[in-house]
């Protein structure tokens, strides 16, 4: 009996080494299994515009630091004189296939992408902040991104703030102002979010809309900023109008009676000190977020080649500056509104409607509606 039970245990042994070995084995395998990609990006002007490609990135030096990637960053200049060399360098890197994912971004990129991915159909693309061949290559994702989430936790922001009256520039008058690029789906998109989180938070404000038609030309968006500002008693103006926007800022300047709201990137970082001081806080467009995700995805299988993903609040995709001015000019009751609403998007308590692909024309109703 007792050789019997010496024998099992032998047996058992061996077995339990067995298995560990096994088990160790197959960790160490998956391990080394794990892709680690190569990838290059590729950046229409240069690093530290405290934007787009800065944003774009620290996403990539986050996957890197994790060990998910290796990567290279070309800086290509912004200037007239470097657009020549975009799309030979964008041939250069996909000719080389030395990547398993060359990214570009901003809407100066597509008419070079389409033509070399074309070129190069085995050759992965990413694109990002831009719709404008989505689907014509299945090889290219494009990212855009959910503006209307954005525009509602400004819409919410706004119209908590327009009431505080013991803030400085705050007036009695519940009107704020849009300033707007072009009137278009996407430039109305930011605008039906920021409508909607205006009147949720307070029916009784008022939002003046206006759309210079350009987004260069910061002498008009000024003149409407201090239109808006002077004949309507707008307190709050959000640019909403590329490089235009900025004339909306100087008009809260040098109205002295109103503060500024930026858009896509921290505007108190990019903006002179002067108008820095009088913004109160941007809606963001957090590139590297959206990075991240596209490769989060990729790892676990899966993938959107040839076609786009639009990325809202749940996915990290856009936001609000919540530190500087915000924090300390805002009071905690408006800060806490815009925290609210942000929880309430991510978990479906909210759903935003959206002004791309709706035949309604539901913001061009509600835009008139509430114009002061």
């Amino acid at each position: 009996m007792k050789k019997l039970v010496a024998i099992l245990l032998t047996v058992l042994v061996a077995f339990s080494m067995f298995a560990c070995k096994k088990a160790a084995t197959d960790t160490t395998e998956a391990a080394s299994d794990k892709m680690v990609y190569n990838v290059v990006s590729l950046v229409n002007g240069n690093l530290g515009d405290k934007s787009f490609f800065d944003s774009a990135e620290s996403g990539l030096k986050a996957l890197q630091d994790a060990g998910r990637i290796t990567y290279k960053t070309i800086e290509m200049g912004g200037t007239d004189a470097d657009q020549p060399k975009w799309l030979e360098t964008l041939r250069e890197v996909a000719e080389s296939g030395e990547y398993d994912l060359i990214i570009v971004g901003t809407y100066q990129m597509p008419d070079y992408l389409k033509e070399v991915a074309t070129q190069y159909p085995d050759q992965k693309f990413l694109i990002y902040d831009d719709t404008t061949y989505v689907g014509e290559n299945a090889n290219v994702v494009n990212i855009s991104y959910k503006q209307n989430d954005m525009g509602y936790l400004i819409g919410v922001f706004a119209a908590g703030m327009t009431s505080e009256t013991s803030v400085a520039n705050i007036n009695a008058d519940k009107v704020v102002g849009f300033v707007g690029g072009v009137d278009s789906p996407v430039i109305n998109d930011f605008l039906y979010g920021f409508l909607e989180g205006v009147k949720a938070t307070d029916p009784e404000v008022k939002v003046d809309t206006r759309y210079v038609n350009s987004y260069v030309d910061t002498a008009t968006a000024k003149e409407m900023g201090l239109s808006m500002i002077n004949d309507n008693k707008c307190d709050i103006l959000w640019g909403v109008a590329g490089l235009s926007g900025n004339g909306a800022a100087e008009a809260a300047l040098e109205s002295g009676k109103a503060w500024f709201i930026g858009v896509d990137s921290d505007q108190e970082l990019t903006l002179s000190p002067e108008l820095a001081a009088i913004t109160l806080t941007s809606g963001l467009k957090n590139v590297g977020n959206s990075i991240v995700w596209i490769f989060d995805e990729w790892d676990a299988g899966r993938t959107y080649w040839g076609k786009q993903v639009n990325l809202g609040l749940t996915e990290g995709g856009v936001g609000v500056v919540t530190d500087k001015n915000f924090a300390t000019v805002a009071p905690q009751a408006v800060q806490d509104k815009v925290l609210a609403a942000e929880a309430a998007i991510k978990d479906g308590t909210i759903v935003v409607p959206t002004a791309i692909g709706d035949d309604t024309n539901g913001v061009i109703a509600l835009r008139d509606s509430m114009q002061p």
